[in-house]
């Protein structure tokens, strides 16, 4: 097992930094909460989630973020003035709403003397901006943060090729026409070839798919394990939706569309017949990454209110969850580029002093169904948490029964800087309906990054 990565690492002779850093990092002290604020996730709220190009096509991105906004808003009965600052993110960004935190704040009715950023961290953005949040209220900045995250993938930025743009640059400041012909002379047909935002990492050009694809063989996962992890995603997640569990999720009436928008529209329970019937979409004709094994281009909104406790209690609102730990990672982004749950996991829980068994539930983001079980069969290998944590033995996986039960990113959807607000309203939700104290989100991200949050159920919680 792990054929791939061993041969790496025997040929790589950083893999001494690598342990070496991971010992650094697997030294975080346990964290003393006595002296800090305790910091609340009051409540949180999402779009439906779309597949790209579908009912919400015409839209732009504030708009979607508009809508979060104001559903946040009606849910929790916050008056917009008592937010002091808004945090959001984004990450294929309309150029035109470039800090887009911004424009879906005024978009929503907020004072013009809200402060408000965006933030961009792939697909852990949304993490980002909580945090973000947690960390201006830790230092006693402000008591009352809103973050969230949008991405539209229906209408993506795609520019002229560079010599067409430095044409056009160069053009605009000719003076004469004799200037403006010499220039018209250099122009080449294929120049109007247009530059497309790519899935791919900027250091190494490889898609994430075809990353996920090399991953999933380094660690000998099956098409057959990622098909059934899929099909158990899509299958626990329609389970939930029937249930009602879905209580983040709020309707959208979009003009121009009939009716009301009220459900993910990418929850399809399939057959495995069918889905072994699917050819590569990355590695061909020998991948095992397919359509139905990967998390698909989403369009969506999400936010939620994070505030101290103690403002909580003054405004009358009764909180999910608190919001206890974080930690973010960073790793190879060639070799490693979707193991972020597997560094930041151990990191995580040593950093607040717990173990697995002390976890009720996981929500882990599904990227793609062989990135999850790599993360997993990483975590119960000997050799990898030797080599690249410091261990002396294998850390261990997450219990399984606990682990994404309503779905995940496979099956629900994936907007990118929206997806981490999902994650923690699911772990809250889930606490409650599952009589649980503590849960753990996780991700990996673009970049060889990854985060990971430890949150634990408000007393007198409820699922609604």
């Amino acid at each position: 097992m792990l054929v791939n990565l061993k041969s790496i690492a025997a040929q790589n002779a950083a893999k001494k930094i690598w342990a070496i850093g991971a010992l650094r990092t697997m030294s975080t002290p346990t964290t003393n909460t006595g002296s800090r604020k305790n910091i609340v996730l009051v409540d949180g709220v999402r779009s439906p989630f779309l597949l790209s190009g579908t009912s919400y096509s015409k839209l732009m991105p504030h708009e979607l973020a508009r809508h979060a906004l104001l559903s946040l808003l009606r849910k929790t009965k916050v008056e917009k003035e008592l937010v002091d600052y808004i945090t959001y993110g984004s990450v294929i960004q309309e150029v035109k709403t470039s800090n887009i935190a911004r424009e879906a704040a005024l978009a929503a009715g907020f004072s013009d003397k809200t402060p408000a950023h965006t933030v961009t961290m792939a697909c852990i953005s949304s993490n980002a901006a909580i945090t973000t949040g947690m960390g201006l209220i830790a230092t006693g900045t402000y008591d009352t943060i809103v973050a969230g995250g949008v991405e539209f993938m229906s209408d993506v930025p795609i520019r002229f090729s560079r010599k067409m743009r430095s044409l056009m640059m160069r053009a605009s400041k000719a003076k004469t026409m004799g200037q403006r012909l010499s220039l018209l002379s250099t122009f080449r047909p294929s120049f109007l070839a247009p530059e497309l935002p790519a899935v791919a990492e900027f250091s190494s050009g490889e898609t994430m798919g075809h990353s996920a694809d090399r991953l999933a063989a380094a660690f000998n996962v099956s098409r057959k394990e990622q098909d059934d992890y899929a099909l158990r995603s899509h299958t626990l997640a329609k389970e939930a939706e029937e249930k009602g569990y879905f209580t983040d999720l709020v309707p959208f009436k979009v003009s121009g569309v009939d009716g009301l928008i009220s459900k993910d529209n990418g929850i399809r329970v399939s057959s495995r017949d069918k889905l072994a019937k699917l050819k590569p979409a990355f590695v061909k004709p020998h991948g095992s990454i397919t359509a139905a094994n990967a998390s698909f281009l989403t369009d969506g909104a999400s936010a939620c209110l994070v505030m101290t406790e103690e403002k909580a209690k003054q405004l009358g609102l009764k909180p999910k969850a608190y919001l206890r730990e974080f930690t973010y990672v960073s790793q190879d982004p060639v070799d490693q580029l979707l193991l972020g749950p597997a560094y930041g996991i151990p990191k995580l829980l040593k950093k607040a002093g717990l173990t697995l068994k002390d976890i009720d539930t996981w929500e882990v983001h599904e990227a793609f169904a062989g990135q999850i079980i790599a993360n997993i069969k990483a975590l119960e290998s000997d050799w990898w948490c030797k080599t690249y944590l410091g261990l002396n033995e294998k850390y261990g996986a997450p219990d399984m029964s606990k682990f994404n039960n309503w779905g995940g990113s496979l099956s629900i959807g994936h907007p990118f800087a929206a997806t981490g607000v999902r994650l923690c309203m699911h772990t809250a939700n889930r606490l409650v309906r599952e009589d649980g104290k503590l849960g753990v989100v996780a991700a990996c991200a673009a970049g060889g990054q990854g985060v990971a949050m430890l949150i634990e159920r408000y007393p007198g919680a409820t699922a609604n």
